[in-house]
């Protein structure tokens, strides 16, 4: 597959008055073209920056990419001037935020908030992006489209404001979008629709998919590869696959041992001990070895590069330390 996305040694940080937070501090990976890449961990691992980063979405008065590159068919976005940057993101790179009560704007239908796209990057004439915006509604299973456009965001169900929101990014027919956990605020039975319609949408278009989420069941279902965040770094990646079937890293095992099983009757379900650290620039030791039961004292005194172990393998952990490290 073509490779259309990479980032190298992406580093994000947050500033205040007091500290220095390295929210993304060195993350690397590469997106293929009809590829569905899983970004997983905790709140507060650092998915939400990587997204907000690649689209240069976030609030400049605290947030600063310090370094690395975002190579988007091997032109570096964090070189392309700010209008520019407008163009690319919703016409070659769109993003599904979390909430769509939020992103929506209370004020406008739900008609202007699709045609909006379609007239600001297709430059279509209006009556045109009315039909499309119909259009668009129906591929992603709005009934009634057409009465629809004319409802206001407050009208809608939480499901249909997270169509409407993916529809909105579908619009120019980007070819890479960022899903940001997109199904966190909806039940299982609208959780099961969406990611039934971006599978449908993946096949049919061929776009390629980074999908942040903290739900491993999600990943299993619609993701090719997954990268395992924690404290702003990548503790591991590989196929989805393999790393279900023999994780490698404390963390990654943590994670999967805390999805319920319906075969097994327990009193408590199991949580990872410990709390995520408070992070500030430089981090001197293995992020995860307060909570990691198997660590020893070069883990507490040196942080662990990202060690490769081929095919696309990866974990970083002493435990696996070799000659090599994965940049």
């Amino acid at each position: 597959m073509d490779e259309l996305l990479r980032v190298r040694g992406l580093k994000t940080y947050y500033y205040s008055a007091k500290h220095v937070v390295p929210a993304v501090d060195g993350v690397s990976f590469s997106l293929r073209k009809g590829e569905v890449l899983g970004l997983v961990g905790e709140s507060g691992s650092g998915k939400s920056t990587v997204a907000r980063s690649v689209t240069r979405i976030f609030n400049k008065a605290y947030t600063r990419i310090e370094g690395g590159e975002i190579l988007f068919h091997g032109r570096d976005l964090l070189k392309v001037p700010d209008r520019k940057m407008s163009d690319i993101r919703g016409r070659h790179i769109a993003m599904v935020f979390q909430n769509p009560q939020t992103s929506l704007n209370p004020v406008f239908s739900i008609g202007n908030q699709l045609a909006e796209a379609l007239l600001l990057h297709q430059k279509m004439p209006r009556t045109l992006a009315r039909e499309k915006a119909v259009e668009l509604l129906r591929q992603v299973n709005i009934p009634s489209p057409e009465l629809r456009m004319g409802d206001f965001p407050h009208q809608l169900s939480g499901g249909m404001q997270q169509r409407v929101m993916i529809a909105i990014a579908l619009a120019c027919r980007p070819e890479i979008i960022i899903a940001d956990e997109p199904t966190t605020a909806l039940d299982v039975t609208i959780q099961a629709q969406i990611l039934d319609l971006f599978t449908r949408l993946r096949g049919e278009a061929g776009m390629s998919m980074l999908l942040i989420t903290h739900n491993m069941g999600v990943v299993a279902e619609v993701c090719d590869r997954m990268m395992v965040m924690y404290g702003g770094v990548v503790m591991e990646e590989g196929r989805c696959a393999e790393i279900f079937d023999k994780p490698l890293h404390e963390y990654t095992k943590g994670l999967l041992a805390c999805i319920p099983d319906l075969d097994e009757d327990k009193d408590t379900l199991y949580s990872i001990p410990g709390q995520a650290p408070r992070l500030e620039a430089p981090v001197t030791a293995c992020r995860f070895s307060g909570r990691c039961g198997k660590a020893f004292g070069k883990c507490r005194g040196q942080e662990p590069p990202l060690f490769a172990l081929g095919g696309g393998r990866a974990v970083r952990c002493w435990l696996y330390g070799g000659e090599e490290a994965a940049g």
